[in-house]
């Protein structure tokens, strides 16, 4: 019984080993791209093109490139017209959203099911169909070129609204039922009652939105073509075209890290929470 035991545990220590390095070289060949870009950022121009072969390492690092990155290119210009963006649109968004999907979720109207329904068939309509019309209709209201156009198509999310839905669904009506008789507003209710309890969910669909909105480039790039509101998305392709050039690679690797850094910041704080609100409004009972 003993060497059956000593046996099961050999095999499991085994395979718990064998695990953790498979995991750990896919780590590997998932951050080498993250290495390599930085690793770039930091060599200077004439070091990078001089490596006949890459190397994985530089004896001289250099800060050089990300100055170039602020002062040869307006790089600072397109982060604050994203971050701009990127407040306004997930701020407006979350107010819509939740809304949308307390009136789906708690309030009882005629042809409520039927309405969520056609709502979640948007979902199969392919983007590009919807970035044609949102366009058409951009451009005959004249909002080229400003916020406004910029931020109008990206205010709402069926998936979000989906999801938050389905989150405060798993909140007992007898709660609901219990604030009405006590003569809570609905809105009061969804600010003190449902929001704290479905907080990690509304906390993901946040980061989701803003990641989405700090990656965004289809839209940015067909309803601008004024750089002065461009976002970090559609200049760095400016500046590989006319700022440093195709051939300085290390400055174009500068500017990049410096709009990636945020993100992965971010994603780094809140990856937990990020998990547990997906799981939470993927579940229900």
């Amino acid at each position: 019984m003993r060497q059956e035991e000593r046996k099961g545990t050999g095999s499991a220590g085994l395979k718990r080993t064998a695990v953790t390095l498979g995991l750990s070289v896919w780590a590997l060949i998932v951050l080498f791209p993250f290495y390599w870009m930085v690793l770039t950022s930091v060599k200077s121009y004439g070091a990078y093109n001089s490596e006949y072969i890459p190397r994985l390492y530089t004896t001289e690092p250099t800060l050089g490139n990300y100055v170039d990155a602020f002062t040869q290119v307006p790089l600072a210009r397109y982060f604050v017209n994203t971050v701009i963006f990127t407040l306004i649109t997930t701020g407006v968004m979350l107010l819509v959203v939740v809304l949308s999907a307390y009136a789906f979720a708690r309030l009882r109207f005629r042809g409520r099911g039927l309405v969520f329904v056609l709502f979640l068939a948007l979902m199969m309509i392919p983007n590009e169909l919807v970035v044609i019309t949102n366009f058409v209709t951009i451009t005959n209201l004249g909002l080229r070129n400003t916020f406004t156009g910029l931020i109008l198509p990206s205010v709402t999310s069926v998936f979000y609204i989906y999801l938050l839905k389905e989150n405060f669904e798993q909140v007992p009506e007898e709660l609901y039922k219990a604030a009405k008789v006590d003569g809570t507003s609905d809105l009061k209710y969804l600010w003190k009652v449902m929001i704290p309890i479905c907080r990690p969910t509304v906390i993901t669909i946040t980061i989701l939105k803003v990641i989405e909105c700090w990656n965004s480039y289809v839209w940015p790039r067909l309803i601008t073509d004024d750089s002065s509101f461009f976002l970090v998305s559609v200049g760095i392709q400016e500046i590989r075209e006319n700022g440093f050039g195709r051939e300085n690679i290390p400055a174009m690797m500068a500017a990049v890290v410096v709009i990636s850094l945020p993100l992965i910041v971010l994603f780094l704080i809140f990856r937990k929470k990020i998990m547990a609100g997906v799981s939470r409004g993927g579940t229900k009972g």
